[in-house]
């Protein structure tokens, strides 16, 4: 990383909930909502994108921890903000403080960790599970 991150970066994702993105509770429920994986890849996202401009060539973040309450539900078609903030660096380890509302209120709230790696040690490690051993 070129320096650490300060502590209040944010990073934030904006998107219409799609029929894509929802969980369908059958003909007789109640109508399709944002479905709980989605929600947490948006905020991945936010995550990733407050870390983006401390990293140096060559480094990405993975995602080591998330621990998200998804507190109400969101229709198809409502806009969401999710958003990421530092809240503390230990060397290559960034944790978040996580967030999403829709027009309405809050609809969830959590916790992230991300680590810094090298991108080719990473693929290094990643390709000797796809190359089968000899």
């Amino acid at each position: 990383m070129k320096d650490a991150l300060r502590v209040g970066t944010t990073g934030e994702r904006r998107f219409t909930v799609e029929a894509a993105h929802a969980i369908s509770f059958g003909a007789q429920g109640p109508p399709p909502v944002l479905s709980t994986p989605w929600l947490i890849w948006f905020l991945e996202h936010a995550a990733l994108d407050a870390a983006l401009p401390a990293l140096e060539p060559g480094e990405i973040t993975v995602g080591t921890h998330v621990a998200v309450d998804h507190l109400a539900a969101t229709p198809v078609g409502a806009a969401v903000v999710c958003t990421a903030r530092v809240v503390h660096t230990e060397g290559p380890v960034i944790s978040y403080q996580l967030e999403a509302a829709d027009e309405h209120e809050t609809i969830a709230r959590g916790y992230h960790k991300r680590r810094v790696v090298e991108v080719d040690k990473f693929s290094r490690r990643l390709q000797k599970k796809i190359t089968p051993a000899r």
